[in-house]
């Protein structure tokens, strides 16, 4: 008992001293409505309350920290915001309404800040990719896959300028090129959440419902694997969600719907060592599906805004 005592003051001590200049971003709903930005123990250092169910269901499925400071964000499946620090709402773009969309059954899990300003949204259910400018028009769009592929979850640029969409059914990652064309895909046959292109070329996978993360390559061979249960640990593994790769090859995996005794996201390496946890339960409750961890140079320029407003 002794021994498992040090040994655990001294993993506590060597993250805490790793992550020393780690912020995390969450946006967490399911009862508990909020968007925070904590230190990498949890400490909250700014947080925004947000509407929940108060404007239907509110399940937050992406957040994005900006550039300039700004966090772009959604209250429902409805709407895309864009909130400042100092919590002035400067964009707010209704997904129901605009564009075409009124009376039809479109629900948003994915949005992104392109280089040029305007903002991607992929639009679940209508089965459309659209960027739109700062005043929400209209200024490219293209068609994901018919079927069932059209209801998606998370979706993430690649470095070749193509878009890594999730869908639920039929369990699928499809790769589309700007005009929409269809480039790669990987069935992967779970309610699957997240997918991210690697620098090493490959893809990974955060399979949802599958309880796993799994990296493929572009032949769609598996070459690294987590299921069920983090090797060596009493990680339990549910419903898996949003991925990071740092700068030294680590991945960062959300770990949503896993109960008090889990964390909701956790820094893992290559060879499957657990480095870093966040289990902030009480903050974020059951239902963290999206959130962004900001390292080194972003996690010190956040510093500096939010000292500049106090």
């Amino acid at each position: 008992m002794h021994t498992r005592i040090i040994g655990l003051f001294v993993f506590l001590l060597t993250a805490t001293f790793l992550h020393a200049d780690r912020l995390v971003l969450v946006s967490a709903s399911y009862g508990k409505n909020i968007l925070a930005i904590t230190e990498a123990n949890g400490d909250v250092i700014w947080s925004h309350k947000t509407a929940g169910q108060a404007k239907g269901h509110a399940g937050h499925h992406d957040v994005h920290m900006l550039s300039n400071g700004n966090i772009l964000f959604h209250e429902t499946w409805q709407d895309v915001k864009e909130i400042t620090l100092g919590k002035k709402i400067v964009m707010d773009y209704d997904c129901a309404t605009a564009n075409g969309n009124t009376g039809k059954g479109v629900n948003v899990h994915a949005f992104s800040r392109l280089a040029n300003g305007d903002t991607q949204i992929v639009e679940s259910g209508v089965g459309r990719v659209i960027n739109v400018n700062r005043s929400g028009e209209l200024k490219h769009s293209f068609n994901l896959k018919p079927g069932g592929t059209q209801s998606s979850r998370w979706a993430r640029a690649t470095p070749q300028g193509t878009l890594l969409v999730c869908s639920e059914q039929p369990g699928v990652v499809t790769e589309y090129d700007k005009n929409g064309k269809v480039v790669w895909d990987y069935l992967i046959k779970t309610r699957v959440y997240g997918a991210m292109r690697l620098k090493n070329g490959n893809t990974l996978i955060a399979s949802g419902s599958g309880n796993s993360v799994v990296e493929v390559t572009p032949e769609k061979k598996v070459v690294w694997e987590i299921k069920g249960k983090v090797p060596g640990t009493n990680i339990e593994l549910k419903w898996m969600t949003c991925l990071q790769e740092r700068a030294n090859g680590n991945f960062i995996v959300g770990n949503c719907h896993a109960g008090p005794n889990n964390p909701q996201i956790f820094e893992i390496t290559r060879d499957k060592k657990v480095v870093w946890e966040f289990n902030e339960f009480e903050l974020v409750g059951n239902g963290l599906a999206c959130w962004q961890v900001l390292d080194g140079k972003k996690a010190k320029a956040l510093r500096s805004q939010l000292a500049a407003l106090r």
